[in-house]
């Protein structure tokens, strides 16, 4: 899989660009704040509709501007789509596909698969478990786009039941039978998307757990083949095994996993219920839960040094790159500044790991950091919005 052409409108510091790409390594190499950046975001948002960069729209519409329009020609397998997003902050986006409207935006999801490493990935292992949440899901709806459904469903549960509790100690009718039959209501959505969605990550996080460990001793200098290891840590107590390993995905004694978790969702939102009330706020669930990152037996965050956080961030976005592939072709890859914050056994490592992929796209402020054996095509960033 790649891109073949980049098409641009109102799209951050770019008001009109139409760039031909091709497979193999392209490197963008400008000053900081030239727009290098930029490029290689409009890629991944439209395979993910969400930037790396911020968590809103409105930054990626170029000022002065009512709307952003990424357009992408996609070549898979010899055949080529046209893939456009419109970004509309403030309503809904609209999304194309060979110039016919799709239902929904986010239908466009999948059909470009990329896999994005830049510095801001260090939130993956020192930042909160929301960014780990996040990474899984990405991941999880790059593979399986349904999921995207469910996860916006339960996304949309969440909000209206966190609503019925705020208000709930201000309402006397909280111990009436219509708070209780609408909390029932709630509840009974919230564990129906909520399980499927801890299935799908367990499922994932069992089939990334070798990868990762692969991918940090193929990267970190002297590590073991064994040395990391990551593990999913549910919000609701499990006596299944969760974190990688042969046992994780398959059916559990007396009914399937996902059964399983329902069950114990449901009794753990039952015996919470004072707990929530009195906060006001949803205590279980997957927006809840953790992904627990080690090096040896020491965890990640607060524990790991410079270079090996550097390292096992590198080895998730790895990983991610060699699942995906494992499902049949490369998602285009994506190194977003990173050789400037890696020492040189670190990006000489790095190039030898992604040099056969079907398309890298690379952007570097000094050409020099990028390793000869990633030479291609160079394109030179020269001012704000133009290339």
């Amino acid at each position: 899989m790649h891109v073949s052409r980049l098409v641009l409108h109102s799209f951050r510091s770019y008001d009109e660009l139409d760039l031909t790409l091709s497979p193999g390594v392209t490197t963008f190499v400008g000053s900081n704040g030239q727009g290098k950046t930029n490029l290689v975001e409009a890629v991944d948002y439209l395979s993910r509709l969400s930037s790396h960069r911020v968590a809103a729209d409105a930054p990626l519409v170029k000022q002065g501007a009512e709307r952003a329009t990424v357009t992408a020609a996609v070549v898979k397998d010899g055949r080529e789509a046209v893939l456009e997003v419109e970004i509309n902050p403030g309503r809904a986006n609209r999304a194309r596909v060979n110039r016919s409207p799709m239902p929904r935006s986010r239908d466009l999801v999948g059909l470009l698969r990329t896999v994005l490493f830049s510095p801001e990935d260090l939130a993956l292992v020192k930042g909160d478990p929301a960014e780990r949440r996040r990474f899984l899901d990405d991941l999880m709806v790059l593979r399986l786009p349904r999921l995207a459904g469910v996860r916006a469903d339960y996304d949309r549960v969440l909000r209206q039941r966190n609503a019925l509790l705020k208000n709930a100690a201000a309402d006397r009718r909280r111990g009436s039978e219509y708070f209780d039959s609408t909390l029932s209501v709630w509840n009974d959505q919230l564990v129906r998307t909520g399980a499927e969605l801890v299935e799908a990550r367990i499922g994932l996080v069992d089939e990334l757990a070798p990868l990762v460990a692969q991918a940090y001793a193929a990267v970190a200098k002297d590590a073991g083949r064994n040395e990391a290891s990551v593990r999913y840590l549910p919000s609701v107590p499990l006596d299944v095994p969760v974190q990688g390993g042969p046992d994780t995905a398959v059916s559990a004694e007396g009914g399937s996993l996902r059964r399983r978790i329902a069950e114990a969702f449901t009794h753990e939102l039952a015996s919470r219920r004072g707990d929530e009330l009195q906060r006001g706020i949803t205590l279980v669930g997957p927006h809840r839960d953790e992904l627990a990152l080690a090096v040896g037996t020491l965890p990640v965050r607060g524990y790991a040094s410079h270079g090996e956080s550097w390292s096992f961030a590198l080895a998730l976005r790895l990983a991610s790159f060699d699942l995906l592939r494992s499902d049949g072709d490369d998602p285009v890859l994506i190194l977003d500044d990173v050789f400037a914050e890696l020492d040189v056994d670190r990006r000489e490592r790095l190039a030898e790991l992604v040099a056969d992929t079907e398309q890298l796209l690379v952007t570097a402020a000094v050409a020099a950091d990028v390793p000869a054996v990633l030479s291609g095509t160079r394109i030179d960033v020269r001012r704000e919005g133009s290339v």
